[in-house]
């Protein structure tokens, strides 16, 4: 799977198990994720590949600041 910054990924492990994130990296065969609430743009969390699932959705970081990705992502969490 190609992976691009922006894409949307849910943590299918860790203590943020369930919860959705967008790709703000790759470094050393880990992403860098952030959901703009407990994981800022400017301080991702480094994540193993393996623990993610890809949902196929890309939000455009350009000029995203950390209200308008908790505001994607939320929408993402509520949803069932």
């Amino acid at each position: 799977m190609d992976i691009q910054k922006g894409m949307i990924v849910m943590a299918s492990a860790g203590r943020d198990k369930g919860r959705y994130f967008a790709v703000v990296g790759e470094e050393n065969g880990k992403l860098l994720i952030a959901d703009g609430k407990t994981r800022k743009l400017q301080k991702p969390k480094l994540k193993n590949i393996r623990h993610l699932k890809f949902t196929g959705k890309i939000i455009g970081l350009n000029d995203i600041t950390n209200k308008k990705l908790k505001n994607v992502l939320s929408e993402l969490n509520s949803t069932p």
